[in-house]
């Protein structure tokens, strides 16, 4: 098969599959601790230790992602270099999230049944989460192939995220613990369905066994001789850090800004402007990346999404409370992130090809495990960032009161509507100090990883457009000479 050409089947089994894997993975990343917040009848201790859990597993997660990264670079099967990983990783995978979502031990006895289960679900996610992205630039080492790829399957994935990050928070209010268990059983049917249209569907191109097994130490000498992949794997963590915390963080501020009921609606509208604001960028970032170099995008980039923090931050005290124009702010700030994070996709997939051309060796696996690593690496900072900020504004405190009225109408004591009511009590009880508490974590980290990933970017990441047709031009003629002779 042609390196550089992929046919029409494999493209589409490739990018629709993303749906269903981040259907689960926003399930869990961003709703897991919500679900144990609002459904949970926890204290402040046994919530810090599950945050304390998540963190370590989520580090873990991310060490792991590299060893992960060795095993299918030293295993080839029959049926693929990747198939077999992503078959067995979603099925495990499936099984564990609707666990998490409907085993309801109490007090200590579900910390430790949380613990054992996430650090299970983080191990066989990254099964299918390493093998699904390192079979991303074997399919092709063509620019603009490559581009086109990875804005197909961006728009997939934004679907699969909207679909779960949209629409759930409109259905929990009042009726959270069946909601959350029905929700955890279609995402992990649509995570299966999704998979096996990858498996299925794409045709692998073979690849040509390594000469040798692939080591724990040679692997950390092909990320430590990658000048350019360490540069854009930090540039891909800070990044990661800025761009979840805002969604981390919109549950909580929106229930606490705009009351228990009309905040879930908020959420879904809100979740609606992430997914436009991301799908119009995936359209646009092929036509986009024609017309400017990615070092004019990412000056663009962080210059909007900084003015338009500042302005979240100040909303509702330097500018009105209208919600035309908290969702214009969210629209433009998720259109230049998901334009950024194609970019980030583009610059790590490169330095495979950056390593090829100066060691004469292609990993795709353990290099595009480091997308990986800095992905679970972020979402432990992330989850840390976020236990703090709620635990110190006292908004952890707020949110147990609405559990127990959620734990008493999953009984069916009390009705949905009596929980609406009531939770609005409890929220305005909230004082002004502790939601500007939430919204200054919600705001403030994220622009300073923005700039940190922007600068080291812009100083350390040396393969531009030309450069990297010119290592491609290098390679191919490398092929031919080794075909001739």
């Amino acid at each position: 098969m042609d390196t550089n050409r992929i046919d029409t089947r494999t493209k589409w089994s490739y990018c629709v599959g993303a749906t269903g894997r981040d259907m689960a993975y926003t399930l869990v990343s961003l709703y897991l601790i919500t679900y144990i917040q609002y459904t949970m009848k926890l204290t402040v201790a046994q919530f810090s230790v599950i945050s304390a859990c998540v963190v370590l597993c989520l580090i873990w997660d991310a060490i792991n992602d590299p060893l992960m990264g060795i095993i299918i670079e030293n295993c080839h099967f029959k049926s693929g270099k990747f198939k077999p990983w992503i078959f067995t990783g979603v099925l495990l995978n499936a099984v564990i999230i609707v666990l998490l979502f409907s085993l309801r031990p109490q007090g200590w006895a579900f910390v430790a049944f949380f613990g054992i289960s996430y650090l299970l679900w983080g191990m066989t996610y990254t099964m299918n989460d390493i093998a699904y992205w390192g079979m991303l630039p074997s399919l092709s080492s063509d620019p603009q192939t490559r581009n086109s790829l990875v804005t197909l399957m961006s728009i997939f994935i934004c679907i699969g995220q909207f679909s779960v990050a949209g629409i759930l928070p409109t259905l929990v209010a009042g009726n959270a613990v069946r909601a959350y268990r029905y929700a955890a059983l279609i995402v992990a049917l649509c995570f299966i369905a999704f998979q096996m249209l990858t498996c299925f569907g794409v045709r692998e191109r073979p690849v040509r066994a390594a000469s040798e097994k692939l080591s724990l130490r040679k692997m950390f000498g092909i990320f430590r001789r990658n000048d350019q992949l360490i540069a854009i794997g930090i540039g891909s963590f800070l990044f990661n850090v800025g761009n979840g915390l805002l969604i981390v963080f919109a549950v909580n501020f929106f229930y606490f800004e705009f009351g228990y009921a009309e905040g879930g609606r908020l959420v879904f509208i809100f979740t609606v402007m992430y997914g436009l604001g991301t799908l119009v960028s995936q359209a646009c970032y092929s036509s986009l990346s024609r017309k400017f170099s990615r070092k004019s995008l990412l000056k663009m980039c962080i210059a909007v999404i900084t003015v338009c923090y500042v302005l979240l931050l100040l909303f509702g005290y330097a500018t009105p409370k209208n919600i035309i124009l908290l969702n214009a702010i969210g629209f433009v700030i998720f259109f230049f992130q998901g334009l950024w994070n194609l970019m980030v996709i583009v610059m790590l997939n490169n330095t495979i090809e950056y390593d090829e051309y100066k060691f004469s060796e292609r990993h795709d696996s353990v290099i595009a495990a480091i997308r990986s690593f800095s992905v679970k690496l972020s979402g432990a900072v992330n989850q840390g960032i976020s236990a703090s900020v709620l635990i110190i504004s006292g908004i952890y405190t707020a949110s147990q009161k609405i559990s127990q009225l959620e734990i008493e109408a999953g009984k069916g004591n009390i009705s949905g509507n009596t929980v609406l009511q009531q939770a609005d009590n409890f929220i305005r009880a909230v004082l002004p100090y502790q939601t500007f508490l939430l919204r200054i974590g919600m705001v403030l980290f994220p622009l300073l990883a923005f700039c940190g990933c922007y600068l080291l970017v812009k100083t350390k990441y040396k393969i531009d457009e030309k450069e990297y047709i010119r290592i491609v031009g290098e390679i191919e003629k490398r092929r031919e000479t080794e075909q001739q002779n």
